[in-house]
C-alpha cells in the first residue's frame, strides 16, 4: 500500500504539471477564452478544481469534504481579472491537497472519511479525486490546444513519433519506477 500512496501523489503531481504546461504556453487573454457561453475557459474550469480541493482536502480526515464555504455554482462565474490570479488559486488548491495527502499513512488508507455525507475508504476519496482532476485537466489541455492550434508544444508523445519514443524507451534494460521520472 505505501506504493500506491506514492504512486497517487505522483500522479497528482503530474497532472498539476500538465495544468502548468499548459498555463506556460498561453498569455493572459487566453485563459479567458471560451468557445461558446455553454463552455467553460480554462479560468472557469481551474476556479471549480480548485474550490473543490480547497473543500475536499481542507481537515479531510475531520470533516466532510463539502464544505459549507464552499459556493461551487460560483466557481462557474469568473472572478479573475488575471492570468496571475488564476495560477495563484490554482497553486492554492495544489497546495490544500498535498498538505493533506503527504503525511498519510498506509494505516490512514481504510479510515472512513465522508463527501456530501457518503462514506469512503481514503483510498477511495483520494481515486475519486484523482479522477476528477484528471478528467478536468485534460479539458484545460484540450481547450489549450484547439487554443494554439499550431503553435501548441506537445505535453505528450508527439503525433507521428510514437516508434521513436518507443524505440527510445525499449533500448533502455527494464527497471521499476514511475513513469512520471523521466519528465
Amino acid at each position: 500500500m505505501s506504493s500506491y500512496l506514492n504512486s497517487a501523489k505522483k500522479q497528482f503531481e503530474y497532472y498539476k504539471s500538465l495544468g502548468d504546461k499548459t498555463f506556460a504556453q498561453l498569455n493572459e487573454e487566453l485563459f479567458f477564452w471560451h468557445p461558446n457561453q455553454e463552455n467553460n475557459s480554462i479560468a472557469i474550469i481551474v476556479k471549480h478544481i480548485a474550490g473543490n480541493m480547497l473543500s475536499r482536502w481542507t481537515n479531510f480526515l475531520t470533516e466532510d469534504g463539502e464544505k459549507e464555504w464552499r459556493h461551487r455554482d460560483q466557481e462557474f462565474i469568473n472572478s479573475f481579472e488575471t492570468k496571475e490570479e488564476v495560477i495563484a488559486y490554482w497553486n492554492e488548491g495544489w497546495s490544500c491537497l498535498f498538505t493533506a495527502i503527504n503525511p498519510l499513512t498506509e494505516d490512514d488508507l481504510e479510515r472512513i472519511i465522508y463527501i456530501r455525507n457518503q462514506g469512503h475508504s481514503v483510498t477511495e476519496a483520494i481515486n475519486r479525486q484523482l479522477c476528477h482532476y484528471s478528467y478536468h485537466v485534460g479539458q484545460i489541455v484540450f481547450l489549450g490546444k484547439i487554443i494554439l492550434d499550431n503553435n501548441w508544444n506537445t505535453l505528450s508523445v508527439a503525433k507521428g513519433k510514437s516508434k521513436e519514443y518507443n524505440q527510445e524507451k525499449f533500448s533502455k534494460e527494464k527497471l521499476r519506477k514511475h513513469f512520471t521520472d523521466d519528465l
